[in-house]
């Protein structure tokens, strides 16, 4: 096992534990070195705040652990490509590196929809993409699929147009 599949199963642990919670299933670790230094999971349901993400609770862990907001000897393991939200957090932290697992086709922006580190900000942390890409990718499908079925009593997304409007 890589390092990088180290990390990330850790980060499936917490999207799996958010998961249980009624929360789109999304974990996240800041690491420097070989040290796991913070995690965060999806908690937008439970505190009922759109600033909950997984990668945003990691960040700000770990920023009170190392006790200042400049994370650049550090990496965020995330196990879904951050949104532009999750992305400005990235660069205004000054994390080093990202490494996700599954792409996101409708807010992901490390590459699926847009590249926020390819535009002239001050910083361009390095990504990694596709860690355990299929195990994250089955951990929210798996998700909203009985998310589908106790809303609508079906589980694929053609049954019910309505679904996508999650």
């Amino acid at each position: 096992m890589t390092r990088e599949e180290h990390f990330m199963r850790q980060a499936l642990e917490l999207a799996k534990e958010a998961a249980l919670e009624g929360e789109v299933p999304v974990g996240a670790l800041v690491v420097r070195g070989d040290q796991v230094i913070s995690v965060g999971r999806n908690r937008r349901e439970a505190e009922k705040n759109a600033l909950c993400h997984a990668e945003i609770e990691a960040i700000d862990n770990a920023c009170q652990a190392l006790g200042g907001w400049r994370l650049w000897e550090c990496e965020l393991y995330v196990t879904l490509e951050p949104c532009p939200m999750c992305t400005g957090a990235i660069i205004n932290s000054r994390i080093t590196r990202v490494i996700y697992g599954a792409r996101d086709p409708k807010a992901g922006s490390c590459g699926s929809v847009v590249n926020l580190f390819e535009l002239p900000y001050n910083h361009r942390p390095a990504v990694t993409p596709g860690v355990l890409e299929e195990e994250c990718g089955a951990v929210l499908t798996q998700f909203f699929q009985e998310l589908r079925k106790k809303r609508f009593g079906k589980s694929k997304p053609e049954e019910n147009p309505e679904q996508n409007r999650e």
